[in-house]
Parts: C-alpha cells; structure tokens; sequence
C-alpha cells in the first residue's frame, strides 16, 4: 500500500468525507491536523503547490488534492489503481 498522508481541521465536513471514504476503500493514512498543529500549515502549503483549505490528500508523492477531486477518481475507477 502506498503512504496516505491528508491535513485536516476539525469538524471539516470535506475532510470528515474524505476520511470516510479512504476508510471505506481499508486505507491507512496518517492526519495531519493543523487546527492543533498550525507549523504544518506552511508544509501544507508547500506540498500543496499554494492550496491552502483542507483536506490535502496525497498518496504516495501524488498530490490528489482535496475531498472534490478524491470523490471524482473515485467515480472515474482511477483511485484504486492509485492506491495500488
């Protein structure tokens, strides 16, 4: 399985569907919050080529983007070749 990495903030309704939906597909990420972690937010940042909302998803070193674009792979069939 390739690395999850998503950065979220609590209570965020895009980043509670996304959770879900890499639950549902059995995924392990690691979450990044950066309500309680706000230094990660510039790495966020960063990494996200200046998105600055939640969620970020990446897996492996694609940046997929945010809870939108997981949904729309997902509806396409090209997440779970991703997450090969």
């Amino acid at each position: 399985m390739k690395k999850i990495t998503i950065y979220t903030k609590m209570l965020c309704p895009y980043c509670i569907g996304a959770k879900l939906l890499l639950k549902k597909k059995g995924q392990n990420f690691d979450e990044i919050d950066i309500g309680r972690k706000p230094d990660q937010r510039p790495i966020m940042i960063t990494r996200a080529g200046g998105g600055s909302t939640v969620p970020q998803i990446f897996i492996g070193d694609k940046h997929v983007g945010g809870c939108d674009e997981l949904y729309a792979l997902e509806r396409s069939g090209a997440l779970d070749a991703l997450l090969a």
